[in-house]
């Protein structure tokens, strides 16, 4: 396989165990202007005379910034989490392969992923699961800039994709991608650039496309480069963005897993129901993006209308969608035999219809 790591300057500080790799994520979270929606908690408990909220670390597979965030930092900055008794600590890690491994060690107690992560995690011994799915549809979509002639998977043959680690699941997308065209990772050269050079690869031209978030795409064409969005379900199976957790914790604090599910879901029916309303909102919340109103508006948008949207509960897996991305890895020697479709994910926490 042709793969070359294109980690640009401060796009990740050195992920160390213990206490290195949590303060050099908290060093990214600050990087990333939303510190100031991370005291929001602590001070309506104690404007409010209420008790002390419960401290929860969660962990993020990118820096907080990252559009695909916004129903966590929407209920965040509405005081979603706080009315719950929560406060947040936000950590950014390296893909979300990575968040499941540092989850299951015990360095956090929630995170965020793909829905598929578990099914890579668990056939190697780590024991996290989905709690909640954000969105009926997957996250990662298949960008290719329009002037590369890209209609269909099979042209990728030559072609140079980027994604953002070796580690995190939009790497398995793309492998799924090129097995729907007949191709494998030897048949395209593969850059790992990080959650910038990710996106700055197509518009400067040294990839044709990427694997990766809507807000990507969109961030390609802010450059003057077009691109063409498909999702990915259109050529593998996939999910949504999803929390997880681990078994120990599900089983030792399934209240706190409510909690913070309840609160985000609240956050993503809103994006879904208005997007610019939220767009708004979260400009207002998000010192980074105060002027950048009519981006965050375009691509929560896509969000509303190709993600979020499910005819399950907000939150829900579909089990026959779980088992069906499940084979489509073990076809693809992604992993080398199947967990029971049960083990991968929960609905235990969704809340109930409305």
């Amino acid at each position: 396989m042709n793969v070359k790591r294109n980690m640009k300057r401060g796009d990740w500080t050195a992920w160390k165990g213990g206490k290195g790799w949590m303060a050099a994520g908290w060093r990214l979270c600050r990087e990333a202007c939303v510190v100031g929606l991370l005291g929001l908690s602590a001070w309506s408990a104690q404007a409010q005379g209420t008790a002390p909220l419960k401290e929860v670390t969660f962990l993020l597979a990118a820096p907080p910034g990252e559009l695909a965030f916004a129903p966590f930092m929407l209920a965040q900055s509405k005081g979603y989490y706080a009315q719950e008794g929560l406060k947040i600590r936000w950590i950014a890690v390296h893909g979300g392969a990575a968040v499941g491994k540092q989850l299951a060690a015990g360095n956090g107690d929630i995170g965020d992923a793909l829905g598929d992560t578990p099914i890579v995690l668990r056939s190697n011994g780590v024991n996290v699961k989905g709690v909640a799915l954000l969105g009926g549809h997957p996250l990662h979509q298949f960008i290719t800039r329009a002037d590369r002639n890209i209609a269909q998977a099979s042209d990728l043959k030559g072609k140079t994709l980027s994604v953002m680690s070796y580690e995190d699941t939009s790497y398995y997308v793309t492998l799924g991608i090129l097995a729907a065209g007949k191709l494998s990772k030897s048949d395209v050269t593969i850059y790992a650039g990080g959650p910038n050079g990710v996106w700055q690869d197509v518009a400067s031209g040294r990839s044709d496309g990427l694997v990766g978030t809507p807000e990507w795409g969109a961030r390609v064409e802010e450059t003057g480069v077009k691109v063409h969005y498909r999702p990915t379900d259109q050529l593998t199976p996939g999910m949504g963005q999803a929390i997880i957790a681990s078994d120990k914790k599900i089983a030792s604090d399934p209240q706190t897993i409510a909690k913070f599910v309840r609160a985000t879901m609240k956050a993503m029916t809103e994006i879904e129901a208005d997007p610019v309303a939220a767009s708004k909102a979260y400009v207002s919340a998000v010192p980074s993006y105060a002027d950048k109103l009519d981006f965050v508006t375009k691509v929560l948008t896509y969000y509303a209308k190709y993600v979020f949207p499910s005819r399950l509960r907000p939150g829900e897996f579909d089990p026959a969608i779980v088992s069906h991305v499940q084979n489509s890895y073990v076809d693809k020697k992604v992993v080398r035999s199947a967990q029971p479709v049960e083990s991968l994910y929960t609905n235990q926490f969704i809340p109930a219809a409305q």
